[in-house]
Protein backbone atom coordinates (compact mmCIF):
# COMPACT_ATOMS: atom_id res chain seq x y z
CA UNK A 1 0.00 0.00 0.00
CA UNK A 2 1.37 3.41 -1.01
CA UNK A 3 0.43 5.37 2.10
CA UNK A 4 2.50 8.37 1.05
CA UNK A 5 0.44 8.86 -2.10
CA UNK A 6 -2.78 8.43 -0.11
CA UNK A 7 -1.79 10.92 2.59
CA UNK A 8 -0.70 13.47 0.00
CA UNK A 9 -4.37 13.57 -1.06
CA UNK A 10 -5.79 13.89 2.46
CA UNK A 11 -3.27 15.98 4.38
CA UNK A 12 -2.50 19.58 3.32
CA UNK A 13 0.61 19.46 5.50
CA UNK A 14 2.15 16.46 3.72
CA UNK A 15 4.54 18.52 1.60
CA UNK A 16 5.71 20.33 4.76
CA UNK A 17 7.10 17.11 6.24
CA UNK A 18 10.64 15.94 5.67
CA UNK A 19 11.25 12.46 4.27
CA UNK A 20 11.99 11.02 7.71
CA UNK A 21 8.64 12.13 9.15
CA UNK A 22 6.75 10.90 6.11
CA UNK A 23 8.39 7.48 6.36
CA UNK A 24 7.72 7.39 10.11
CA UNK A 25 3.97 7.97 9.63
CA UNK A 26 3.77 5.48 6.79
CA UNK A 27 5.57 2.80 8.81
CA UNK A 28 3.06 3.37 11.63
CA UNK A 29 0.05 3.00 9.34
CA UNK A 30 -2.23 0.05 8.75
CA UNK A 31 -5.49 -0.91 7.08
CA UNK A 32 -8.01 -1.99 9.72
CA UNK A 33 -11.22 -3.96 9.14
CA UNK A 34 -14.21 -3.72 11.49
CA UNK A 35 -17.33 -5.84 11.54
CA UNK A 36 -20.79 -4.35 12.07
CA UNK A 37 -21.10 -2.80 15.57
CA UNK A 38 -17.48 -3.65 16.39
CA UNK A 39 -15.82 -1.02 18.61
CA UNK A 40 -13.25 1.13 16.84
CA UNK A 41 -12.41 3.27 19.86
CA UNK A 42 -13.73 2.92 23.41
CA UNK A 43 -11.96 5.87 25.04
CA UNK A 44 -9.16 3.72 26.47
CA UNK A 45 -5.92 5.31 25.34
CA UNK A 46 -5.00 6.98 22.09
CA UNK A 47 -6.17 4.73 19.25
CA UNK A 48 -4.99 6.90 16.40
CA UNK A 49 -6.19 8.86 13.42
CA UNK A 50 -8.62 7.05 11.12
CA UNK A 51 -9.47 7.71 7.47
CA UNK A 52 -12.62 5.87 6.44
CA UNK A 53 -11.99 3.82 3.30
CA UNK A 54 -15.37 2.09 3.18
CA UNK A 55 -18.40 1.65 5.42
CA UNK A 56 -19.57 4.03 8.12
CA UNK A 57 -18.41 4.90 11.64
CA UNK A 58 -20.65 6.18 14.43
CA UNK A 59 -19.30 8.48 17.15
CA UNK A 60 -21.35 8.70 20.32
CA UNK A 61 -21.33 9.58 24.00
CA UNK A 62 -22.42 7.23 26.76
CA UNK A 63 -24.12 8.35 29.98
CA UNK A 64 -23.51 6.79 33.40
CA UNK A 65 -26.86 5.01 32.98
CA UNK A 66 -25.73 3.49 29.68
CA UNK A 67 -27.80 5.75 27.41
CA UNK A 68 -26.18 6.54 24.05
CA UNK A 69 -26.43 9.68 21.94
CA UNK A 70 -24.97 9.83 18.44
CA UNK A 71 -22.77 12.88 17.86
CA UNK A 72 -22.10 12.31 14.18
CA UNK A 73 -21.20 9.64 11.64
CA UNK A 74 -18.29 9.30 9.24
CA UNK A 75 -18.47 8.07 5.65
CA UNK A 76 -15.75 7.10 3.13
CA UNK A 77 -13.20 9.89 2.77
CA UNK A 78 -13.91 11.35 6.22
CA UNK A 79 -11.18 11.69 8.85
CA UNK A 80 -11.72 10.74 12.49
CA UNK A 81 -9.53 12.82 14.78
CA UNK A 82 -11.29 12.45 18.16
CA UNK A 83 -9.90 8.91 18.50
CA UNK A 84 -6.40 10.44 18.69
CA UNK A 85 -6.77 11.84 22.20
CA UNK A 86 -3.01 12.15 22.69
CA UNK A 87 -2.96 14.71 19.87
CA UNK A 88 -6.02 16.58 21.16
CA UNK A 89 -5.31 16.50 24.88
CA UNK A 90 -7.65 19.45 25.42
CA UNK A 91 -10.60 17.16 24.56
CA UNK A 92 -11.77 15.92 27.95
CA UNK A 93 -15.14 14.26 27.25
CA UNK A 94 -15.45 10.53 26.56
CA UNK A 95 -16.06 9.55 22.94
CA UNK A 96 -16.90 6.06 21.71
CA UNK A 97 -16.69 4.92 18.09
CA UNK A 98 -18.29 1.85 16.51
CA UNK A 99 -18.50 0.57 12.97
CA UNK A 100 -22.14 1.02 12.00
CA UNK A 101 -21.71 -1.40 9.08
CA UNK A 102 -18.69 -3.49 7.99
CA UNK A 103 -15.96 -0.90 7.47
CA UNK A 104 -12.33 -0.49 6.49
CA UNK A 105 -10.17 2.38 7.71
CA UNK A 106 -6.63 3.54 7.22
CA UNK A 107 -5.14 4.12 10.66
CA UNK A 108 -2.09 6.12 11.75
CA UNK A 109 -0.87 5.19 15.22
CA UNK A 110 -1.84 7.99 17.61
CA UNK A 111 1.51 8.35 19.30
CA UNK A 112 3.32 8.42 15.96
CA UNK A 113 0.99 11.14 14.68
CA UNK A 114 1.42 13.06 17.94
CA UNK A 115 5.21 12.81 17.76
CA UNK A 116 5.22 14.41 14.31
CA UNK A 117 2.63 17.02 15.33
CA UNK A 118 4.89 18.18 18.16
CA UNK A 119 7.68 18.79 15.64
CA UNK A 120 5.62 20.27 12.81
CA UNK A 121 3.12 23.03 13.71
CA UNK A 122 1.12 22.51 10.50
CA UNK A 123 0.24 18.98 11.63
CA UNK A 124 -1.04 20.20 15.01
CA UNK A 125 -3.05 22.95 13.31
CA UNK A 126 -4.60 20.43 10.93
CA UNK A 127 -5.58 18.17 13.84
CA UNK A 128 -7.25 21.02 15.72
CA UNK A 129 -9.03 22.37 12.65
CA UNK A 130 -10.35 18.91 11.76
CA UNK A 131 -11.74 18.44 15.27
CA UNK A 132 -13.27 21.93 15.37
CA UNK A 133 -15.08 21.36 12.07
CA UNK A 134 -16.89 18.43 13.67
CA UNK A 135 -17.96 20.41 16.70
CA UNK A 136 -20.59 22.16 14.59
CA UNK A 137 -22.21 18.72 14.18
CA UNK A 138 -21.97 18.13 17.93
CA UNK A 139 -23.52 21.53 18.73
CA UNK A 140 -26.39 20.80 16.32
CA UNK A 141 -27.14 17.61 18.24
CA UNK A 142 -26.98 19.44 21.58
CA UNK A 143 -29.31 22.13 20.23
CA UNK A 144 -31.84 19.46 19.24
CA UNK A 145 -31.71 17.80 22.67
CA UNK A 146 -32.08 21.03 24.63
CA UNK A 147 -34.48 23.07 22.51
CA UNK A 148 -36.51 20.74 20.25
CA UNK A 149 -39.51 18.55 20.96
CA UNK A 150 -39.03 14.85 20.32
CA UNK A 151 -41.43 14.70 17.37
CA UNK A 152 -39.31 17.31 15.59
CA UNK A 153 -36.07 15.50 16.43
CA UNK A 154 -37.44 12.20 15.14
CA UNK A 155 -38.71 13.84 11.95
CA UNK A 156 -35.29 15.41 11.30
CA UNK A 157 -33.58 12.08 11.91
CA UNK A 158 -35.85 10.16 9.53
CA UNK A 159 -35.46 12.79 6.80
CA UNK A 160 -31.67 12.82 7.20
CA UNK A 161 -31.54 9.02 6.95
CA UNK A 162 -33.65 9.03 3.79
CA UNK A 163 -31.47 11.72 2.24
CA UNK A 164 -28.31 9.81 3.15
CA UNK A 165 -29.59 6.52 1.71
CA UNK A 166 -31.41 7.97 -1.28
CA UNK A 167 -34.64 6.12 -0.40
CA UNK A 168 -37.90 6.66 1.47
CA UNK A 169 -37.16 3.76 3.80
CA UNK A 170 -35.21 3.69 7.08
CA UNK A 171 -33.98 0.14 7.76
CA UNK A 172 -33.56 0.51 11.52
CA UNK A 173 -35.21 -0.94 14.60
CA UNK A 174 -36.82 1.29 17.20
CA UNK A 175 -33.95 0.40 19.53
CA UNK A 176 -31.35 1.58 17.00
CA UNK A 177 -33.16 4.87 16.47
CA UNK A 178 -33.41 5.35 20.23
CA UNK A 179 -29.64 4.88 20.59
CA UNK A 180 -29.01 7.52 17.94
CA UNK A 181 -31.35 10.00 19.60
CA UNK A 182 -30.38 9.32 23.20
CA UNK A 183 -33.79 8.18 24.39
CA UNK A 184 -35.72 5.02 25.29
CA UNK A 185 -37.10 2.60 22.71
CA UNK A 186 -40.60 3.10 24.13
CA UNK A 187 -40.41 6.83 23.38
CA UNK A 188 -39.54 6.13 19.74
CA UNK A 189 -42.29 3.51 19.43
CA UNK A 190 -44.90 5.86 20.90
CA UNK A 191 -43.99 8.72 18.54
CA UNK A 192 -43.95 6.43 15.50
CA UNK A 193 -47.47 5.33 16.43
CA UNK A 194 -48.55 8.98 16.28
CA UNK A 195 -46.81 9.39 12.91
CA UNK A 196 -48.52 6.22 11.64
CA UNK A 197 -51.96 7.41 12.80
CA UNK A 198 -51.39 10.68 10.92
CA UNK A 199 -50.43 8.81 7.74
CA UNK A 200 -46.83 10.05 7.81
CA UNK A 201 -45.02 6.70 8.10
CA UNK A 202 -45.67 3.00 7.79
CA UNK A 203 -43.90 0.78 10.31
CA UNK A 204 -42.91 -2.72 9.17
CA UNK A 205 -40.70 -5.47 10.55
CA UNK A 206 -37.89 -4.36 8.27
CA UNK A 207 -38.02 -0.68 9.20
CA UNK A 208 -39.93 2.52 8.56
CA UNK A 209 -41.34 3.67 5.23
CA UNK A 210 -42.00 7.37 4.78
CA UNK A 211 -45.56 7.64 3.44
CA UNK A 212 -45.90 11.44 3.41
CA UNK A 213 -42.59 13.25 3.23
CA UNK A 214 -44.23 16.69 3.05
CA UNK A 215 -46.00 16.16 6.38
CA UNK A 216 -42.73 14.91 7.87
CA UNK A 217 -40.92 18.02 6.62
CA UNK A 218 -43.66 20.13 8.16
CA UNK A 219 -42.92 18.63 11.58
CA UNK A 220 -39.17 19.04 11.09
CA UNK A 221 -39.39 22.78 10.25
Amino acid sequence: MNYSQLYAEFFPFWDKLNEEDRDFLCLNSSLEHFEKEQPVHNNTGCSGLYIVKSGKLRLYMLSDEGKEITLYRLSPGDICMLSASCVLNSITFDVYIDAEIPSECYMINGYAFNTVSERVPEVKIFALETAVQRFSDVMWIMQQIVFMSFDKRLAIFLLDECASNGTDFVAMTHEQIARHLGTAREVVTRMLRHFTADGIVEVTRKGIKIADKNKLRGIAL
